[in-house]
């Protein structure tokens, strides 16, 4: 059986559950939408997208904690968060 999406009383709880639960969990609860973009923008789109590889960091509990506060506090997922500082500190050091 498919779970439900709670109601949620702000948009901070609503953020909190997405960063803690998948989407695919919820299908029956979206409704499918038909958008089109031009063939300039879906190509744009396509030459800029980058596949990302999956990595394993091992870190104290602490520093996953404190990384999901300074997430939610910018609105982000953590993982977000993680891979933009990755990448500005690689943009800084070359």
């Amino acid at each position: 059986m498919a779970k439900k999406i709670p109601e949620f009383k702000s948009e901070e709880e609503e953020a909190r559950f997405w960063d803690e639960h998948d989407s695919t969990e919820f299908l029956e609860d979206f409704e499918p939408v038909d958008i089109s973009v031009s063939p300039e923008l879906e190509e744009e789109i396509l030459n800029k997208r980058e596949l990302k590889k999956p990595v394993t960091l091992r870190l104290a509990p602490y520093q996953i904690d404190a990384v999901k506060k300074i997430a939610y506090k910018k609105g982000l997922p953590y993982q977000t968060l993680i891979r933009m500082w990755i990448k500005e500190r690689i943009k800084a050091e070359m």
